[in-house]
């Protein structure tokens, strides 16, 4: 059974899921107990509580053959649930639930887990009996999300689940998964009363100052202070402890103090804690917070930090921070891991709401995507990230907000490197940065490169509509600004288009093409006149409109101009303003500089390109044997604990496990069989050694031996120059023709897998012409096509064209191997020989290294 996790629950509690233990056998007995006779009857039918009773001892006995996950709540077991196998590929179900959990989701969530363990290990088919009249079951099951067949019989009816995970089962996880982790937040970032603890009536200190910016900022809720020490703080009554069933309570008391505080939340009903306190993992204080975390795990309460600056909601009133300034209410909901960085986006951003997540021990950015996705007051997400804490189950939600809502990332560390004491090709080309690329690529996520570029990108998206196409026309009063604009427009892949002849008449203008020179002496009405005329043009997607200041009219006269030129206007307008970063109208931004102003819309326009793209569903390939695979991987890590690079003999039995087969090989240890091998498999032939990383930088591989005897003496000779590095060698039929590309892969054990493809051969790194993705991949054609060598795949000056369906079905393939198999830590295939008749591949190393194996991304779970 799966390890042990926290979870979710419909109306935003939290269980917390493990295998079943023989030691709980007393808690499910209570839980019998507890169980009315009518729950008993429908689980256990008329053996009823005394059959209940009968079933907890044989599953918590020794000789209890099935797999087991049972439920806490509050520190009280709640609920058990299993499966038993008892015929081939075939498990009976059952589950039994607390009478007070019922309608929260956590029967179905638990099934969730049962079905992706059952499919794990070889059961295909859950079989349930279900009284007619248990309604709420049969609902359960049906709407579970897995293909369910049922059978009415004799008031009884026989339901069978296919435990195999599909498309529907992942629609209906992400759906609940969304409601429970929107309602865990609603409570604490949209709080009824507050609580601030530490509050003091020292104006300096932390506590007073969160207090001070509840009043001000206008919550309309009740507010709390609790200080034992005080009757009255900020002409609020003050607490000695914190009251029973307030929502959102602020912690602003020293680290030592914080665990019993959160105590006192959980007795007290608190929904969400807030904990400014420092102190914790990042003083290396990692078990404290650890502790803090199981408190709100167990009560059920969401934790924001510890060590952050608060929380803020503009449409709520709520300031529940120690930040200096006032925010102003707008429409971009902003997370910082970072309290400098998110003090200093807030002074230049509109804010619907702002979290700062400190050290990110509970409430992270997938849990806000969550929230905010639904939040009627926010349109754009922007996001500062340390760190990822489960970054596919970002990708994940992510992909889904993106196609309603952009959402801006700026990752710090793109200098971080992997540590690998061997790398493949693959290896060292896919580092953690790139694979954070790859996985924000393929989510529609903005990726930046600064905080300012954060802040550009965002002012577009807020106030101005998406462009429909990159045809950008750039209008103003300053002619080497304008050529800077155009520049920039084509380095980010914007096109300045030719307009139409006669769309602008102007006077003493130096160019009426596009860019449009109306000169430094235009009028603020005649560049309000250009603009509104652009605006309007059907062959343009955006307009730039780049002012210096104080030509013409001046700036204020001019901004009046382009405010009412744009009232109207339904394209993206956006401005160079030279020195002034600004927002005309509340509506069109302001760019102190050209290239930066492009930067933003280019930006944006290729988040509008990825939203207009249609939705692909995940390509499966032909049934694999994913059993056998593990099995092979397994038994290799016994035998190597500390893991390796496979055996040619067990690379390829595990790579046929997922249909992709290298071409015929034969493992020899001398000269006389390497001859042989070569008589048997048919002239000419491929000599290459085992042992050495990348055997063609030793002199490790020998082509096109067409006889026997030059067979024997390669061997010879690569085992005088390579010594007792050469453990052996292959020997494979010569191919020729085709093309070659390398398809590899990397396992990181807290990022997951990345999948590679690109030139392939000697080559390979000094071409650097790769592509990336994160699996499951949807888009292999689309990866395929962006390399530099992919029209030699299409036919090149009279070459035929090659079976690129062969190529994408191989990329489907490992991204699914190391989707599956986490312990394999590289993978390369290089070169694979694409021709017209398929793709073999030639050469194939695989290392495989001890991991624990991650949570299966189907299911929910907090982190």
């Amino acid at each position: 059974m799966a390890e042990a996790c926290d979870v979710l629950l419909r109306d935003g509690g939290i269980a917390h899921l493990r295998p079943l233990r023989p030691a709980d056998r007393e808690a499910l007995h209570e839980l019998v107990e507890r169980s009315s006779e009518r729950s008993a009857y429908l689980r256990f039918f008329t053996g009823g509580r005394a059959t209940a009773h009968a079933h907890v001892d044989r599953i918590t006995g020794d000789r209890y053959d099935g797999r087991a996950l049972v439920a806490g709540l509050r520190d009280r077991l709640v609920a058990v649930a299993e499966y038993v196998p008892f015929d081939n590929g075939r498990a009976d179900l059952g589950i039994l639930l607390d009478d007070a959990v019922h309608g929260h989701g956590l029967g179905t969530l638990m099934l969730e887990h049962l079905a992706v363990d059952a499919a794990e290990h070889g059961v295909r088919e859950l079989v349930a009996e279900v009284l007619a009249e248990n309604q709420p079951m049969i609902k359960v099951l049906r709407d579970l999300g897995l293909t369910v067949h049922q059978r009415f019989e004799s008031g009884t009816l026989h339901v069978s689940i296919a435990a195999e995970p599909t498309p529907g089962l992942l629609a209906a996880i992400e759906a609940r998964d969304h409601e429970a982790g929107r309602a865990s937040l609603a409570r604490v970032l949209a709080p009824r009363s507050v609580a601030v603890i530490g509050a003091s009536r020292n104006e300096a200190a932390v506590g007073h100052k969160v207090l001070r910016n509840l009043i001000d900022g206008g919550f309309c809720g009740p507010i709390h202070p609790v200080n034992p020490y005080a009757t009255e703080i900020a002409g609020l009554a003050c607490h000695a402890t914190v009251p029973d069933g307030v929502d959102l309570v602020v912690v602003a008391v020293p680290a030592r103090q914080v665990l019993q505080v959160a105590r006192d939340c959980a007795a007290a009903g608190v929904a969400g804690l807030v904990v400014l306190s420092s102190g914790f993992a990042e003083a290396g204080q990692a078990g404290l917070e650890s502790q803090l975390l199981m408190i709100c795990r167990t009560a059920g309460m969401r934790l924001i930090g510890p060590n952050c600056l608060g929380v803020i909601n503009t449409s709520a009133w709520l300031n529940a921070s120690f930040l200096p300034h006032c925010p102003v209410r707008g429409c971009v909901a902003l997370m910082s891991q970072s309290g400098a960085v998110g003090a200093a986006l807030l002074e230049r951003l509109d804010v619907s709401s702002f979290v700062s997540v400190g050290n990110k021990a509970d409430v992270s950015g997938n849990d806000l995507l969550e929230y905010w996705e639904d939040d009627d007051d926010t349109d754009v997400i922007a996001l500062y990230l340390e760190s990822f804490g489960n970054p596919r189950k970002f990708a994940r939600i992510a992909r889904r907000v993106g196609r309603r809502k952009p959402v801006l990332l700026v990752k710090s560390g793109r200098g971080e490197s992997g540590g690998r004491a061997v790398r493949s090709h693959t290896a060292a080309a896919a580092t953690p940065d790139v694979a954070v690329d790859a996985l924000t690529r393929a989510a529609g996520v903005i990726r930046l490169d600064s905080v300012h570029e954060l802040i550009d990108t965002a002012k577009l998206l807020a106030q101005q509509p998406l462009p429909n196409g990159r045809r950008v026309a750039i209008v103003g009063n300053s002619g080497g600004p304008q050529a800077m604009a155009a520049d920039a427009c084509e380095q980010h892949g914007l096109t300045v288009p030719e307009l139409p002849p006669g769309l602008l008449t102007a006077r003493a203008a130096a160019a009426l093409g596009n860019p449009v020179d109306l000169t430094a002496d235009a009028t603020a009405t005649e560049i309000g006149v250009a603009v509104e005329a652009l605006a309007a043009c059907p062959d343009v997607d955006a307009v730039l409109i780049v002012y210096t200041p104080p030509f013409g009219d001046g700036l204020e006269e001019t901004c009046r101009a382009i405010a009412g030129a744009t009232k109207t206007a339904a394209k993206t307008v956006l401005a160079c303003v030279a020195g002034h970063d600004d927002v005309i109208d509340g509506r069109v931004p302001t760019y102190a500089f050209p290239e930066q102003a492009v930067r933003a819309l280019a930006q944006v326009v290729h988040y509008a390109e990825w939203r207009r793209l249609p939705g692909r569903p995940v390509p499966v390939p032909p049934r694999v044997e994913e059993g056998r695979a593990r099995e092979i991987v397994q038994a290799w890590l016994k035998a190597h604990p500390d893991g390796g690079w496979l055996s040619p003999a067990d690379t390829g039995r595990l790579l046929g496990c997922y249909g992709v087969t290298p071409v015929e090989s034969i493992e020899v240890d001398g000269p006389e069989g390497a001859a042989a091998a070569a008589e048997r498999l048919g002239l000419p032939v491929v000599l290459k050694a085992t042992g050495p990383v990348h055997k063609s930088d030793v002199g490790g591989v020998r082509l096109n031996l067409a006889t026997p005897d030059e067979v024997r003496r390669a061997y010879l000779d690569m085992a005088a120059r390579l010594g007792p590095e050469m453990t052996g060698a292959i020997v494979q039929r010569m191919l020729s023709g085709g093309v070659e590309i390398i398809i590899g892969g990397v396992n990181y054990p807290a990022f997951g897998p990345l999948v590679m493809v690109g030139a392939g051969g000697v080559p390979a790194d000094l071409l650097a012409d790769r592509a990336f993705r994160v699996p499951p991949i949807t888009d292999a054609l689309d990866m395929v096509g962006e390399l530099r060598c992919a029209p030699l795949l299409h036919g090149y000056r009279g070459s035929p064209p090659v079976d690129l369906s062969a190529l994408v079905d191989q990329v489907v393939r490992v991204g699914r191997l190391l989707d599956d198999l986490p312990q394999v830590a590289e993978l390369d295939l290089n070169p694979i020989i694409v021709t017209p008749e398929g793709a073999a591949t030639v050469d194939a190393r695989i290392r495989v290294a001890p991991c624990e194996k991650p949570p299966s991304p189907l299911l929910r779970r907090l982190r």
